[in-house]
């Protein structure tokens, strides 16, 4: 989990800093689909039930909205600011939902540490001091984002039992792709991209991918209660990525905060379950 976090934490750097973040994401899901797609088509070939079919669909158009509405977030906020709220309204909801759909447990112990990972993501992102108007109308893909990462993890969690992580790997990468396509194409910008940025791109090939099929193999082994908000260990790296190398403001409060989630992150992991 804590691999995961950290490799996530790296690929969202490269898109906050590339020049297109639409096209960015486009090239590193499609090399994605080159490494992935066989083991798809092999469990595919092998039978899967009608019931993990409907999963596949669902997690394909989550996975879509979520390609959908990242780089609009990237767009409107610091990475330091964007990305703790999003990743913040999952870490919230997972545990609740995953608690009540799939009958998991948490500790009085684990579920404060639940509360400090999250007070410590909206914190950081700024949530308090924002209007909510100007919330609303300007940053409104962040809710879209963490709604889209709460939607496709659960659905992950069921889908696991018909398809290998792999596979469910190749199914995202397609439904990124193809939302992503026309804008990526529109900007006329791929070539020029790959030719700049093409080392980048190739590790966050990897990357992406490898982040989740980490997250994807743990909830194979426990509650996703209890691994989703361990996950946010990547909030504490891309904040500190976003403060010493894209030189975002208000650091040292962004620290603090990133100590709380570290916190709630070990009382979880410890005293969780």
């Amino acid at each position: 989990m804590l691999c995961s976090g950290v490799t996530h934490a790296v690929w969202n750097l490269y898109t906050k800093s590339s020049s297109n973040k639409n096209v960015f994401l486009w090239l590193i899901h499609v090399l994605g689909i080159v490494l992935f797609l066989p083991f798809l088509i092999h469990d595919i070939w092998q039978g899967v039930p009608l019931q993990g079919y409907l999963f596949m669909a669902m997690t394909f158009l989550f996975q879509m909205s979520y390609a959908f509405f990242l780089p609009k977030a990237y767009e409107r906020a610091d990475m330091s600011q964007a990305y703790p709220i999003m990743r913040g309204i999952a870490a919230l909801l997972v545990p609740i939902l995953g608690v009540w759909l799939f009958g998991e447990r948490l500790t009085l112990i684990g579920w404060l540490g639940v509360a400090a990972i999250v007070i410590g993501l909206f914190a950081i992102g700024g949530l308090w001091r924002l209007p909510w108007r100007s919330f609303f109308t300007s940053y409104w893909p962040i809710l879209g984002v963490g709604a889209s990462i709460t939607c496709y993890t659960l659905t992950d969690k069921m889908l696991l039992q018909h398809i290998s992580p792999l596979s469910l790997i190749a199914l995202s990468n397609v439904g990124f792709s193809l939302m992503l396509l026309r804008s990526a194409l529109a900007s006329r910008e791929i070539a020029a991209a790959w030719k700049r940025q093409w080392g980048k791109i190739v590790i966050g090939t990897f990357l992406a991918p490898g982040s989740y099929i980490l997250f994807l193999f743990a909830m194979t082994l426990g509650p996703v209660s209890q691994l989703a908000p361990i996950r946010e260990i990547s909030t504490v790296v891309g904040t500190l990525f976003g403060i010493w190398l894209l030189k975002e403001a208000d650091g040292i409060r962004r620290v603090s905060f990133a100590g709380l989630i570290t916190a709630g992150i070990i009382a979880i992991g410890i005293w969780g379950t």
